[in-house]
Order: structure tokens, then sequence, then C-alpha cells
């Protein structure tokens, strides 16, 4: 009970000391909480979705894709609409309903521009039946009824300005049709940012599937009393084989399935962050609990010679740093909460609507971040917590203060060294790896083993660099400069700790920084030396392009060809019986023109020939496959065929890596033409001395089409780097939780420092330095320690960046690009993030009352 009440009483007599350590699990457990509970949110939200859409049992054509899937032909796999009477015959039946649904569409406003959302959710066309009211319900107007009307959901509406009567252009494989708004739906469950529009049963099946009589799939319903598996099996025994068929259940669990992909990749990828700021702000709480101690030595010495053990002592600060566990942990829970709401709005803003009223938090959740926050937190304190268990009773006989600690120990200095020196190594190794696979192991362990190395060295290092940073940076500033230099220089192990917690958030920075640069280098390199054509035609989503627009680019003035490229599913036999499935590239023969790709053995340009095609050299490799080896291709819904192998091309650099190439001719002889994919996109070159007025006919011919785009390679580039840049801003984004605990710790370490040296402060002021020369000096210590952090952190990380370029250099990111501009901002950035840092505890120092300074202990 005395050691509770010793260390509520130092608790609370430091409150303001631990606050900023508070500060840094309240951010760690905040983004694990806030994590949690938004993924959780997002699961209770989509199986509401399918909960609500499923009937007791669904039959779909056997070869339909998953939920998510676009046809590559246009045109759902569909069902003959005579099956919804057959099963309405089953035992156990209750109703029976035909449904189209469709997810290769582009719906378009009066004003030419697509109302499909832009978050990567679909726009889906499907046909009005009674089962749709089971998660909507008709907010204004009615359900369509007839060629000419079409119904939208309300969100799509309001956020396009659409209204009753306004026209609708849908752009579907078997051409464009026009229809007027007749009503508007409400979703009873969350819509997470689809785009839904419903037409009657027969326009649907004739603009969608290309005639009547056709559903993609039929939503069964089951009587009082019989369960989804029974009616499941008396459908399957009445309709025999070739059919999918699946209870609400399994459909609820395909599209969890469908979606665990996107969902698990933001969970972990957002807790690896709350790791990184957990690792940040461990050095916080050691350095704040390891100075508490040290201002306290003299106290601690008083408690030991009174009778207090060593035990007692240490369980002490141990229960101190409990209650910062408990109290950062609990206000984190709370916090990570609000940032699950923040999250929802954040996607909202994006299209993809999540509703406060599925907020899910389990009770996991707050489980598992007071858990982590408690745990780290006593963790962290553990070593400061012995070293108070250490203080002897003739400690109390000293004056207050912590001694200096001048030297970094020996031992310490060559662990670091040694852990240094093994984590170069695996990065050399990595970077000279021939396989990704076990390269990627020695990047792991080198990144680790350097970041501890130098983690474990800094205070090595704080000396020599900081004497260097000194002459640079804080010379010119005279007396007030060197005093800061000394002040960073009393305790290198301070001064390394501190540094440390920066030095982590920017190296990940600088190696992040580092692989963006030198993919997108790599990227302009490659399409600079292989991409032969002008522009480049195809959908941001993925679309396949309609029969329609590619006409459309074909009829464009100033073109010299127009090259189609098709990707057929087929399974490919090579000559000693080995089945592997792949996707066929069949494109236009103009295509060695528009991509200059490496031939190792025969001609491309052969591949092109009557029942021909090439392969990749990895492929030939694996199946031991040589120029006029033939295969036997089985089209997927077509013929069976063999074809020769005319050439073979190197699977290096990224654009169409390992690809199989044959004529367009070729597929369309072998495939029923509903059958024949769309082109996934369309490249052409102009005519000589063209390229500028064919790139302006070539956007004004797709106009009517606004879901693709025309890129001409400068356009290409620039989008390339857009991405990537954007890809990075949002890891920026969550690194910068960690810079801000480094900060804070910046913050927590001058702010102690400064009580500590209240004394020597009130010496100083009553011997003439002036309040500006001391927050001058204040801040220019913060400054020197945090271009400190800078420059490790920096180091370290381009030496992560050069490994890992060097072992994507594998799959064909082949070009080093050090980003010099952002290294460099990043650096003179550290500089003012320390001073951003100094300015609270320079404040307090200059407001100090030099009498009372010099009479503290």
């Amino acid at each position: 009970m005395t050691v509770l009440k010793t260390s509520l009483r130092n608790f609370f007599a430091h409150k303001g000391r631990m606050a900023l350590s508070a500060v840094a699990v309240l951010l760690s457990v905040a983004f694990v909480s806030g994590t949690l509970v938004f993924t959780d949110t997002m699961n209770t939200t989509f199986d509401k979705l399918f909960a609500s859409t499923a009937s007791d049992v669904t039959v779909s054509p056997k070869a339909a894709g998953g939920n998510d899937d676009i046809p590559q032909n246009g045109r759902p796999e569909s069902l003959p609409a005579s099956l919804v009477e057959r099963i309405r015959k089953v035992e156990g039946v209750k109703d029976v309903q035909g449904s189209v649904n469709s997810l290769s569409v582009t719906v378009v406003d009066a004003k030419n521009k697509n109302v499909g959302p832009t978050s990567g959710a679909p726009t889906i066309a499907v046909n009005w039946t009674p089962n749709e009211l089971r998660s909507v319900e008709i907010a204004s107007g009615h359900e369509p009824r007839g060629p000419t009307e079409v119904v939208v959901d309300g969100a799509t509406a309001e956020k396009h300005g659409l209204k009753l009567g306004d026209e609708l252009r849908t752009v579907a494989v078997t051409g464009d049709f026009t229809a007027k708004i007749v009503g508007t739906v409400e979703f009873k469950v969350t819509n997470p940012g689809a785009t839904v529009v419903y037409f009657d049963t027969a326009t649907a099946q004739r603009e969608l599937l290309g005639r009547t009589g056709l559903f993609t799939q039929v939503s069964v319903d089951a009587k009082d009393g019989v369960s989804d598996d029974a009616l499941k099996a008396h459908v399957a025994a009445a309709l025999g084989g070739g059919y999918k068929l699946q209870t609400a259940a399994e459909v609820a669990d395909a599209g969890r399935a469908s979606m665990a992909g996107f969902l698990d990749v933001m969970k972990y990828a957002m807790l690896g962050f709350a790791g990184i700021a957990f690792l940040v702000g461990i050095f916080l709480i050691v350095n704040t609990f390891s100075m508490l101690v040290a201002q306290r030595t003299r106290e601690i010495g008083l408690m030991r010679a009174i009778g207090s053990s060593r035990k007692q002592v240490n369980r002490s600060v141990l229960v101190e740093a409990f209650l910062l566990g408990v109290v950062g942990s609990a206000a984190g829970v709370a916090a990570g909460v609000g940032l699950a709401v923040g999250l929802m709005k954040l996607m909202a803003s994006m299209g993809m609507e999540l509703s406060t009223r599925d907020l899910t938090v389990k009770w996991t959740t707050p489980a598992v971040g007071l858990a982590l926050g408690i745990v780290v937190t006593v963790l962290a304190a553990y070593i400061p917590a012995r070293r108070a268990g250490k203080v002897s009773p003739m400690a109390a006989l000293r004056d207050a203060g912590t001694p200096a600690d001048g030297k970094a120990g020996r031992v310490r200095g060559l662990i670091g060294l040694a852990l240094t020196a093994a984590g170069a190594a695996a990065l050399v190794v990595a970077a000279r790896a021939d396989e990704a696979g076990p390269g990627s192991l020695w990047l792991g362990l080198g990144v680790v083993l350097t970041l501890l190395g130098f983690v474990v060295v800094g205070p090595l290092l704080a000396g020599g660099v900081v004497r260097a940073l000194g002459v640079v940076v804080l010379r010119i500033f005279g007396p007030v400069g060197r005093m800061a230099e000394r002040n960073a220089l009393r305790n290198p192990r301070r001064t390394g700790a501190t540094a440390a917690a920066l030095m982590i958030g920017l190296a990940l920075v600088a190696g992040l920084s580092v692989v963006g640069s030198s993919m997108v280098a790599s990227a302009t390199d490659e399409l600079d030396r292989s991409v032969g054509a002008d522009f480049i035609v195809q959908s941001g989503t993925g679309q396949p392009i309609v029969p329609q627009a590619q006409a459309a680019v074909a009829k464009t003035p100033g073109l010299d060809h127009v090259t189609a490229y098709k990707l057929v599913d087929a399974e490919i036999t090579d000559p000693r019986g080995k089945v592997s499935t792949a996707d066929l590239a069949a494109t236009d023969p103009t295509y060695v023109k528009d991509l200059r790709r490496e031939v190792t053995a025969g001609t491309l340009a052969d591949a092109y020939g009557e029942d021909a095609m090439s392969v990749g050299s990895d492929y030939a490799t694996e199946h031991r496959v040589k120029v006029g080896d033939v295969l036997t291709v089985a089209f997927k819904g077509g013929d069976t065929v063999k074809l020769k192998v005319a050439a073979i091309t190197a699977d290096t650099g990224q654009v169409d890596k390992g690809a199989m190439y044959t004529d367009v001719s070729t597929v369309t002889r072998h495939l029923p033409a509903d059958r024949v994919p769309n082109s996934l996109l369309v490249l052409a070159s102009a005519e000589d001395g063209q390229e500028t007025a064919a790139y302006e006919a070539l956007k004004d011919a797709l106009a009517p089409y606004p879901q693709y785009k025309v890129s001409n390679q400068a356009d290409y580039k620039e989008e390339l780097q857009n991405q990537v840049g954007q890809l990075l801003n949002i890891v920026y984004g969550l690194l910068a939780l960690a810079i801000i605990v480094a900060v804070l710790g910046v913050v927590n370490t001058l702010a102690l420092s400064v009580v500590e040296r209240t004394r020597e402060i009130g010496l100083m002021r009553a011997i003439g330095l002036s309040r500006r020369q001391l927050r001058r000096m204040i801040r220019l210590e913060s400054v020197v320690i945090a271009l400190f952090g800078a420059l490790l952190g920096l180091g370290l990380g381009m030496g992560w960046g050069t490994a890992a370029q060097k072992l994507l250099a594998l799959e064909g990111l082949g070009v080093l690009e050090i980003p010099w501009p952002t290294i460099v901002t990043v650096f003179i950035g550290s500089a003012f993030v320390g001073l951003f840092a100094a300015l609270v505890p320079a404040f307090r120092a200059g407001r100090m009352n030099v009498l009372g300074a010099i009479a503290s202990e």
C-alpha cells in the first residue's frame, strides 16, 4: 500500500512532465483502436448489405465470376429465362425472381459527365423486381415501367444534381441508350459508394445482355419451415449440374471474401504504422522516466536510507508507468473511436459512404488498446526502474540533479557497431540477391539490424556529429551557440535516444522516397525505351473498351494505325502435357511497332501468322519450350487449337512481362462472336507531323465516352508520377504520427532538461545571460538534436531505399533515383521541427525567477 501511495504522489506531483508521454501513448493506442473500429464497421456495413440483398438460394451460371468481376466481353454470363418456371415447380419454393445485373456499364448525364463513383466502387445496372424492395425503398417517383425510364439511387442523384425528368445515357457493350429518371431510391442499409440504376426487365435484358429471354441469376425464396440448405438441395436435384447454387449465407461469405483483401491491406498497413508510433513512443517514455529517476536521485536515496528496499523503489517506478499506461491508453481508446469516425468521413469524401449508425466497437478493441498501451509503457519504463532500484542510501548526501554522462559505454558502442555492421551486410546480400523471395528476407533483416544498431550506437555518434553540426550551425551564434552545443553533448545517451525517435520516422520517409522515385524513374526509362505508340486509350477502372468507342478511335483522322489489345482466358498444354492457365494477349500485328519487345529467339512478327503465338522466356524455360514447338490452347468458351511458337520474348522490365501474344484474327476464328473479349486498351500512332492534331482529334472522338482517357507519352508519365506521389503522400501522412510523437519526445526532453538545470539557468541569468539569449540557447539545442536525428534517419533511409531498389531491379525497376530535393527539404524541415519543439520549454525557461532558480535544489 505504501508503494502505491508513493507512486500516486509522485505521478500527480509530476503530472505535467508525464503529460507528453501520455500523449505519445494516446496517439499510438488511438491508431490501433481506430483501425480496429474502422475495419469492424466496414465488415458490419457489408454484412448488412449482403444479408439484405441475398435471397434464400441464388442460382447463377457455373462460369459466372465474383461479385466485382467485369466480364472481358462486356456481357455477363447468363441463364435462360425458362429456368424461372422450372424452379417455381420445385418442392419448397415460395417465390422465384429472375435478375439482370451488369457491372459493364457507364452512365452519363446530360452534360456528358460520368455519374459513376470515383472511389473504385462499381456502377451497377439491374432490372427492377419486387426483390429490390428488400434493400431499397422508393424515395420519389415510381419504379421503371418502360424502355425510356430509369431509376437511380438517391446518393448519386444528390451528388450529381440529378432530378426527376433528367435524361441519362447508358453506355453498354450492345450500344448506347437513353432514358429519363422517373424515380429515386434510398438504401435501407448503407450503400458503400456504388452507383445503381434500375431498368424494367425487358429493357435490361435487351440492352445489357443483347436480347430478351435471359437472366444473370435467379433468386429463390423458401416456404416457411424450409431451410436454405434443404431448398438448395431440392433446386439442385431439379436442375442437375451446370449451375452454381448458393444459400444466402454462402453469398454473404463470398461477398466478405471479395472484400477481405482490400480490408486486410488497409488494416495491416495502419497497424504497421501504429507499431512504428509505439516504437517511437518507447524512446519518449524511456527518456522521460530516465530523467525523472535521475532528478529524484537524492529523493530515492532518502527513501532507501529510511528503509525502502530496492524492490519497493523499482516497483514504485513501474506503478507510475502503469498509471501512465492506463491514463494514456484509456484516452487513446476513446480517441480511436473518434479517429474511426474521421476515417469514415474521409472515405465518404472519396465516394465510399459508411454510416455512423453501423459504428462497431467490439469489446476486444478497448481490451487490445489498453493491454498494448499498458504493456508497452511498463516495458519501456523497466530499465529506468532498475536504475532507480540501484540508487544507494548514500545518494541522499549528494547535491540534487543529474550527473553528466559524458561518455557512452564502450560495451554499448561495440554492440551498436556490431549490429550496424551485420545489418549493412544483410542489406548488401539483399541488394545482390538473385531471387526476390530470399532477398526480401535479407532486406527485412538488414532494416531491423541497422535500425537497432543506429539506436544503440547513437550516443557514441552524438559526440562527433553534434560537434560537426555545431561548427556549421551553432558557432555563428557565438557563446550562446557553444553553450547549446555543450548542453547537447552533456548527456550523449539522452541526446541519442531523443534523436533516435525522430530518426525512425525520417528513415522510413527517406527509404520510401528513394523507392518511389526509383519506381517512377524506372518506369519512365522503360517507356522511353520500349513504347513506340503515340497514344494510349484506356479506362482508369480497368473497364474494357466498348466496340462503339473503339470504332470512334479507328475513324479518327490523322492516325497512322490503331492497335487493339485484348486478353483471352485460355488453358495451355505444353508438348510434355503440362497444363497451365494464362491470359493470352490478342493484338493486331502493328503491336510490334507500338511496343518494342526484346526477343530471345524467333521473330515476334511471325507470332501474328496463322495459328501462331509467342511465349515469355520464363514460361519457355520452365516448360522447356523452344521456337517451332506446338502448344495446345483451349480458349475458354471456344475451340481447342494447336498454335506454333514463333518467338520467345525476354521477361525483363515491367511492361507486358510474361505476356504471350497472338493475332486478334486467331482469337476471332476460334471463339464465338459474343465471347470475343473487348479491348482492354487501344494503342495508336499518328501520321508523321500530325501528332498534335491527331491527339486533339482523338480526344474529341472519345468525348462521348468519359470513362476512357487518351494519354500521350508525356501524359502517361505524369499519371504514373501522380499515382506514386499520391501513394507516398498517404504513407507520409501516416508516418507523420511517428514524427509527431518524436517531436513530443524533443519537447519532453527539453522541458525536463530545463527543470534539471534550473539552478544552472538561474546562475547564468545572474551573471548576465539575457532571457532572449537563454531562449535562443534552448532553441539551438533543440535544433541540433533534431538535425542529428535527421542526419541519422536520412542516411539510414537512403541505405534502405537503395538496397530495396536493387532488389526490385529483379522485377524490372532498374533505375536508382535519389530524390535529393525531398531529402534536402526534409533535412531543412527538421531544423524547423527542432525550433517548434523548443518553443514552450524556451518560453518557460525565460520566465524563471532568477533568485528562485538559484535557490532551487
